[in-house]
């Protein structure tokens, strides 16, 4: 349930034994956890006793229904945290468990009345959108605590200075549609001239998709092509569910919650062949990357970023949005239109641009057409530089 924060003895009786057996399969467990608190839950009445929920200036303190009537921790309170962490501590990270899927960061709400909103450092009106940096920050301190000092969670919203806390952040749960991934790419670059380098998304979009529908298997090539040049590679989605739900006499059972297959090979044999090329790309470009990624660590330069962040006196690049530099010496141009094999791509001045299936060589400062056939996204390395 909701705001216990523990395993559910049902299905997970022996959480000890399973970390292992995982760890031994080289495995690392990542356990989602949401600030959602049931008001059925065992820990509800002590944490409204104590002031620990996020409340509301009028009527019942119910801000959600999901599989019950919840409210949230309330983040913005050090007590509130530390209890949080307390309970993880007791039933998740004692057993091995030290990466954590910070979910409904925003947080979530089943009406966004901010008025109605009261939190610890004030209405919901003038504080609300700092909540995911003391969710943030409850987890990564907790951590600390106990010695930990290669922290990494994965949140899915964020605030100014949340990077300092060791977060991912993704874009959240997003629609598959190719107009979802043409807003992903400016949510990225967006995010990384904010301070805020680790960012990624759920490929394919989170809400639908249809495995089997080939519109969709060219979605999620082309947004697999834009993932792999992205700071974080990360497969994720509620596929369309097609068969027989598990327990169809009891709503409320958690094994009803099932979606369609989302494996790589799950979207038929063209889009797998293509995939599997690309992850091994992603493979060749791990030196690149690492590189760049402790450039980002260590001076907050961020991996992805806009054409003018590595072209500042070429005027052209401050109104792009679909093109992007991957670290200092990749230039990437996804596509993001449906049934699109070619597109525009603008070189910037100031560099020679070799695109890197073909080898063809560009002066910069001017746009070419490049061919795009689904297998390829078109992407150039500067100045020559090999990378992979």
């Amino acid at each position: 349930m909701q705001g216990e924060w523990r395993f559910d003895d049902k299905y997970w009786p022996d959480p000890k034994a399973m970390v292992e057996e995982l760890k031994d399969m080289g495995v690392k467990l990542m356990v989602s956890v949401w600030p959602t608190v049931d008001l059925r839950s065992q820990n509800f009445e002590e944490m409204l006793e104590n002031n620990l929920l996020v409340t509301t200036e009028r009527n019942e303190p119910v801000l959600m229904t999901f599989r019950g009537c919840c409210t949230h921790f309330d983040a913005m309170n050090p007590q509130a945290q530390k209890y949080v962490w307390e309970k993880i501590k007791e039933n998740y990270y004692k057993y091995g468990i030290k990466m954590f899927w910070l979910d409904e960061a925003e947080p979530e709400m089943k009406t966004y009345d901010y008025d109605n909103v009261r939190y610890f450092l004030g209405n919901g009106l003038e504080v609300s959108n700092i909540y995911p940096f003391f969710y943030a920050k409850a987890f990564y301190e907790g951590m600390k605590n106990e010695s930990e000092e290669e922290i990494v969670n994965l949140i899915r919203c964020a605030w100014h200075g949340v990077q300092r806390f060791g977060t991912v952040v993704w874009s959240g749960d997003i629609p598959s549609t190719f107009e979802s991934l043409r807003n992903q790419i400016k949510a990225g670059l967006h995010m990384s001239m904010c301070g805020i380098p680790w960012w990624t998304t759920d490929i394919g979009g989170f809400y639908g998709g249809d495995p089997d529908d080939p519109r969709f298997r060219e979605l999620i090539v082309r947004w697999f092509q834009f993932g792999v040049f992205s700071p974080i590679l990360r497969l994720h989605g509620n596929r369309i569910y097609k068969g027989e739900i598990p327990n169809p006499n009891n709503t409320d059972d958690p094994m009803n919650l099932v979606g369609g297959p989302n494996e790589i090979w799950s979207f038929g044999k063209e889009a797998y062949e293509i995939i599997k090329e690309l992850l091994f790309l992603r493979e060749k470009m791990k030196p690149y990357i690492i590189k760049h990624m402790k450039k980002a660590h260590e001076t907050g330069v961020p991996m992805m970023r806009p054409l003018f962040f590595d072209f500042p006196t070429d005027n052209e690049t401050y109104e792009i949005g679909d093109q992007y530099m991957f670290g200092p010496d990749i230039l990437v141009a996804p596509v993001v239109y449906e049934s699109e094999i070619e597109r525009t791509v603008y070189l910037p001045k100031g560099a020679k641009w070799k695109e890197c299936e073909s080898e063809e060589e560009y002066e910069g400062g001017q746009w070419i057409e490049v061919q795009a056939p689904l297998n390829k996204i078109p992407v150039f390395t500067k100045n020559g530089i090999k990378v992979f």
